[in-house]
């Protein structure tokens, strides 16, 4: 069961400031244990998220179905490595693994080639919300929770060895594999099993409430669930 041990965060730098998300490479220590790059693993030169598309290999909700990301060309791409994380103007790039008012837990696969994202299983079970979620569900690409790196700040919790995700509560319903402009509002961190889980509160900034929204009170005022 996931408890929650803190909520802050009102604006980019303060979010940054928090998360630790992207301000040091992972041959640094950050003051967090989130850091920018999976160690071990290489990246081509960042892509430009405009030119992807999510491209289906299979059936959806079976073992093999599989989301992966491709370029103009048609070349596959990691949705986890190759996606820039900043978007620019205090904003980041957002890749949505499960989308609004759906119930398949879908997760980038870290461990296969090009980290397509596929349907989450247990005991070889595909898993499942016992409800389809009000948001967009998702991961910011570039980021990593570093399992051997203690966080002081949230009971010295390590990471849980996956990219930081994101909640994101705009209106519009996603598809799996879209990568999003998102503005955050707030960091939550979770403690799931013993392991340390940032959850980033977003927006799209293609939502129109999005020049509403800027925190975590303006959410409660504008997004009533």
């Amino acid at each position: 069961m996931a408890t929650a041990v803190t909520a802050s965060a009102t604006a980019a730098t303060r979010f940054t400031r928090l998360a630790g998300i992207g301000l040091r490479r992972s041959s640094c220590r950050p003051r967090t244990a989130v850091r920018f790059q999976r160690p071990g693993l290489t990246t081509t030169a960042l892509l430009r998220p405009t030119e992807l598309k999510p491209k289906d290999q299979g059936q959806p909700e079976t073992l093999d179905y599989r989301v992966f990301l491709v370029d103009g060309g048609g070349r596959k791409v990691s949705p986890w490595h190759d996606v820039p994380l900043r978007a620019g103007d205090g904003a980041f790039h957002f890749i949505v693994e499960i989308p609004k008012e759906s119930s398949a837990k879908m997760e980038v696969a870290t461990d296969e080639a090009y980290t397509p994202i596929k349907q989450d299983t247990k005991k070889g079970n595909l898993r499942y919300y016992p409800y389809n979620i009000n948001w967009n569900y998702g991961l910011l690409p570039q980021t990593w929770e570093d399992p051997t790196a203690a966080n002081a700040d949230v009971e010295g919790a390590l990471g849980d060895n996956d990219p930081v995700d994101v909640v994101e509560i705009g209106e519009r319903r996603a598809n799996i594999g879209d990568v999003l402009r998102v503005k955050p509002l707030a960091a939550l961190a979770m403690i799931d099993e013993g392991e340390l889980d940032w959850k980033i509160v977003a927006i799209s900034l293609d939502d129109p409430k999005a020049s509403l929204v800027n925190d975590v009170d303006d959410v409660e005022e504008h997004f009533p669930y």
